[in-house]
């Protein structure tokens, strides 16, 4: 038997909180994630009840590629929302949402490959991880949140440059 799920706002969509991480040299930090064979994502995660989207996002970082060492230099103008495929509404999130709602940061990194360790974090959600150029970003995300993606892109490709020396 089919159970019919029925959402009302405001919980439709999960508060999350993304990043964009940014080399000195303008490569974009990208991770393959471990449940998802081929599926690259930037660190994104759920925002805590009472938790800023700033403090939320920086959090994220380090749970998930183990370092924060970095400078928040963009946010995204707006929340961005994407609804999940149909085959995962219920048994992700416990049921609880449809998709989410991120807030994006832009952040500069501002240390070297050698603190990422997506292997030593409590809960590894990557099993690879490396540079690329913006451009590539939003074609190696999953389809249901490609369209983010390419906003992102267009969004903080003003950030997506070498540092100046």
């Amino acid at each position: 038997m089919t159970k019919s799920v029925q959402y009302s706002e405001p919980r439709d969509y999960r508060p999350c909180a993304g990043v964009m991480l940014i080399s000195r040299t303008g490569m974009v930090w990208v991770g393959r994630r471990i449940d998802t064979p081929g599926g690259w994502q930037m660190p994104q995660g759920g925002i805590d009840e009472g938790e800023e989207p700033r403090d939320a996002a920086l959090r994220e970082l380090e749970e998930e590629i183990g370092t924060a060492n970095a400078l928040i230099i963009g946010e995204s103008r707006d929340w961005l929302s994407y609804d999940l495929p149909a085959a995962l509404i219920g048994k992700v999130w416990k049921g609880r949402y449809r998709g989410q709602k991120q807030k994006w940061f832009a952040c500069r990194f501002l240390g070297d490959d050698g603190e990422i360790d997506i292997h030593g974090v409590d809960h590894p959600e990557f099993d690879a991880w490396k540079w690329v150029p913006i451009s590539e970003v939003a074609g190696l995300i999953v389809p249901f949140k490609r369209q983010i993606y390419a906003a992102l892109v267009e969004e903080f490709a003003a950030f997506a440059c070498p540092e100046e020396v």
